[in-house]
């Protein structure tokens, strides 16, 4: 058993020792046996966990994934202070640099009136520093492992600060008329990687157009899901107040049921 002094509250000193009690020999079996690759999810989920609770406007709740959030972030440096790679004082070194170079306007003597002069700054000195001398190296650097949709709107994002984007949200608009057709017409042909190709531009024409219109869409697509959950859970309650079952019924009868459901919601 591994000793360690019961405290009324902690602090961040003390999340670090615990961490490394728990990766000590007698510590815990299990946060032994990790490793960055094995930990990465658990870093993804908490992230989004975390992002839910912003959602609900649940305090309570975000102070408790954020504290996962941590977590992770302190798993991630102990692992690499093993390894001799960096440790936490390491990382927030990095960041607390990182923070001052790209606020000029506030550690030094630039100017800046507006948001948008903050953010066209950050820009310029984010290519500097990571040494990107291009925009397509902005666009490159864009993480491969965010969601697909938002992925997506920071590329588009990106290559608009280049010039390269519509004038208006109609002229992005468009691009998805023009997309469904390329889509139906591979479909008639039946071929599954053109048709895939297709359906991928379909998607990058609609994330384009949220863009334009100022609208996240990974946002409005995660409301539209949920919106459909609460109408299949109507339709489903529907159907099994008239005593059936979902699965037995034809989609035209379903389709009925479902368009109960959304009048009713």
């Amino acid at each position: 058993m591994v000793e360690y002094t019961q405290k009324a509250e902690y602090n961040i000193h003390d999340l670090l020792e615990i961490m490394k009690l728990l990766r000590s020999p007698g510590g815990c079996p299990w946060d032994q046996e990790q490793n960055h690759t094995s930990i990465r999810n658990d870093l993804l989920e908490e992230a989004y966990e975390a992002a839910e609770a912003i959602d609900l406007l649940d305090m309570t709740m975000l102070r408790e994934e954020l504290g996962d959030v941590l977590l992770q972030v302190i798993f991630h440096c102990t692992l690499a202070e093993e390894e001799q790679a960096f440790d936490f004082n390491a990382v927030c070194d990095e960041i607390c640099k990182k923070l001052i170079i790209r606020h000029p306007h506030v550690f030094g003597d630039v100017i800046a009136k507006d948001t948008e002069t903050v953010l066209n700054n950050w820009d310029a000195i984010k290519m500097e520093t990571k040494h990107q001398e291009t925009y397509a190296d902005t666009l490159n650097a864009v993480a491969k492992s965010l969601p697909a949709l938002s992925r997506a709107q920071k590329v588009g994002k990106r290559a608009g600060k280049a010039g390269m984007d519509f004038r208006t949200p109609e002229d992005a608009f468009s691009c998805i008329r023009s997309e469904t057709e390329e889509l139906q017409e591979a479909m008639q042909l039946g071929n599954t990687d053109q048709i895939t190709e297709e359906l991928g531009d379909l998607l990058f024409s609609c994330v384009n157009t949220a863009r334009k219109l100022g609208i996240d869409a990974e946002q409005a697509l995660s409301q539209s899901t949920q919106k459909f959950i609460r109408r299949f859970a109507d339709t489903e309650s529907l159907v099994k107040a008239d005593g059936k079952n979902m699965p037995d019924l034809p989609i035209e009868i379903l389709d009925t049921y479902w368009n109960q459901a959304k009048k009713n919601n």
